[in-house]
Parts: C-alpha cells; structure tokens; sequence
C-alpha cells in the first residue's frame, strides 16, 4: 500500500492532549480513517503545535482527503513518500 506524508496547518494549534479526551479524539480518528481503508501511522508536530507532518497508509490521495473531512481535520499538501534508510549503503 502506498505510503502519504500529510501536511496539516491548526493556525489555533492542535488540540490533542494525551488524556482521555485526547484519547477518544484519536480513537475516532482511526475508526474513522478505517472506513477508507486509511492507517495513521504517526505524526510529528511543530513545538508550537500549529503544523503537523503524518505518515499515513491509504489506497489514495483521495481515501486520505475523504478519511479527513469525515475527521475535521485540514489536508493543506498530500505526497507519496518512500522509507530512504541512510545505512542503506553501509
């Protein structure tokens, strides 16, 4: 399955704090994300949480841009990554 790197800007910051709230949030987001045969399989944030960068799994650009309408969530850039493993040639 094709690997995404996902942009998203919060220009308020992400509100997904590790607590039980937060863990809902997340939970929902992967349920949801399923229905379109989507995997969120991390993210990184920005120290002021108004950017994130995700790694998702998804048939397509579009699975993943339905999968975050369904969420709430912005898709500001969608690209199509592979793993570059800098030992690769050691």
């Amino acid at each position: 399955m094709p690997r995404y790197l996902i942009e998203r800007h919060f220009p308020d910051g992400l509100g997904l704090a590790p607590d039980q709230p937060g863990r809902q949030t997340a939970a929902t987001v992967i349920a949801n994300n399923a229905q379109h045969g989507v995997t969120w399989v991390h993210s990184y944030v920005t120290a002021d949480k108004k950017q994130t960068f995700c790694i998702y799994d998804a048939p397509t650009p579009e699975a993943i841009r339905k999968a975050a309408d369904r969420n709430g969530l912005p898709v500001e850039r969608i690209t199509e990554v592979r793993v570059l493993d800098p030992y690769f040639h050691l």
